[in-house]
């Protein structure tokens, strides 16, 4: 497994040039922004993550955003935390990685432990309660989103080499489990990510190989 981690890192393009390559005090800002806008959780951030580096400034592309989100499930801790160290990495090495921890993290942080000073005094109020039952519902959503986004890079890929069947039979059959696995059995975490894994590399990357050397014998 610690094999097949540093092929996918290295098959990623880590140069920039230099146009696209943020300053400090840029990186620090996105940051800053990020945090500042990342109400409603991990999800929003991540979406916004995405908003800022892919769509915006273009720093990242759609399948390394993927690929680090994927190592980050991985890793144990906090995920948003391993993403900001990918990405402050990519841009401009261990600078990068304290400049975008401290964006992300130092501005939020200050806003958090003010908020949740005066939190106390309103928290009984009814508009503060309607509010609360709101960000169930948004939180969902923006969830949603999130897991549409990473799968559209992996469907468009699997589209472009003919095995979209193949592909999303293979999502459907991990999302469907995981789900079950949570919901149901209550599995824990770190084991239904083990099982995808297991899942992916013992059943369906076969058949991905399998169907790779038929075309490359249709071909000859």
């Amino acid at each position: 497994m610690t094999k097949a981690i540093y092929s996918s890192l290295s098959d990623v393009d880590t140069s920039l040039v230099p146009s696209a390559r943020p300053n400090v005090w840029s990186l620090f800002l996105v940051w800053s922004r990020i945090g500042l806008q990342s109400f409603g959780g991990g999800s929003a951030t991540i979406l916004l993550i995405r908003r800022e580096f892919i769509e915006r400034y273009k720093w990242l592309t759609e399948e390394e955003y993927s690929l680090y989100w994927s190592l980050c499930q991985l890793s144990p801790g906090i995920i948003l935390v391993a993403m900001t160290i990918l990405i402050g990495r990519k841009l401009r090495g261990w600078s990068g990685i304290l400049i975008s921890l401290a964006g992300l993290l130092l501005p939020s942080s200050i806003v958090t432990c003010l908020f949740s000073a005066g939190f106390e005094l309103i928290q009984m109020l009814s508009p503060v309660q309607a509010m609360l039952r709101g960000l169930l519902p948004a939180t969902a959503g923006l969830m949603l989103t999130i897991s549409l986004q990473f799968a559209l890079p992996s469907l468009k890929q699997a589209w472009k080499s003919g095995q979209q069947v193949l592909r999303l039979a293979e999502c459907m059959v991990i999302i469907s489990g995981s789900v079950l696995a949570v919901t149901y059995w209550h599995v824990e975490i770190i084991n239904v990510v083990l099982g995808a894994i297991v899942i992916s590399l013992g059943i369906f990357y076969p058949w991905q190989r399998r169907l790779e050397g038929l075309g490359t014998r249709g071909e000859a």
